[in-house]
């Protein structure tokens, strides 16, 4: 199975789930988790913030000599996509995707590097989270994920791709 972690942060940057799908990981204890956690968050944070805007060219200006365009700045490729921020960083060893949804909780996996298809296994993760956690009428937004039926079906469809 060549998905080793999943991560699961709330908006404001606090731990709410972990779990290792690997066997022979090296542990790390919960505070580490929690500084994991935290420490990603303010790097998304910044990396969002400094993503560069990218020059477009502006519609043609009319003067009276002629019509030459002129640069300008738009805040992303497109003015109406926001900055996403870190979304995947690799290394030889493994690589990490983040999913953010439209409420800021951010979904890391640590996968293989050369794992294919990563998106549909991080969509397919938040689709069971939202299947099995969000509609739990126990779980209280933002409060860590204690679900054992998003564990037993998370688990069993990561081991039903290998």
């Amino acid at each position: 199975m060549p998905v080793f972690s999943l991560i699961i942060i709330n908006k404001a940057g606090g731990l709410i789930y972990q779990r290792e799908f690997q066997p022979g990981l090296r542990k790390l204890s919960t505070n580490d988790y929690l500084v994991l956690a935290g420490t990603f968050h303010g790097v998304h944070a910044i990396t969002r913030s400094i993503t560069p805007k990218i020059p477009s060219a502006a519609p043609p200006t009319t003067s009276s000599n002629a019509t030459t365009p002129t640069p300008t700045t738009s805040s992303y490729p497109n003015p109406g996509i926001p900055a996403t921020g870190l979304e995947s960083l690799e290394t030889d060893k493994f690589r990490l995707t983040c999913f953010q949804t439209l409420t800021g909780t951010k979904f890391l996996l640590f996968t293989d590097p050369l794992m294919t298809n990563i998106d549909v296994v991080v969509k397919k993760v938040y689709e069971l989270y939202a299947d099995f956690v969000m509609k739990n009428p126990f779980y209280q937004l933002e409060m860590p994920v204690r679900c054992e039926a998003f564990d037993r079906h998370l688990t069993g469809w990561l081991r039903g791709r290998t």
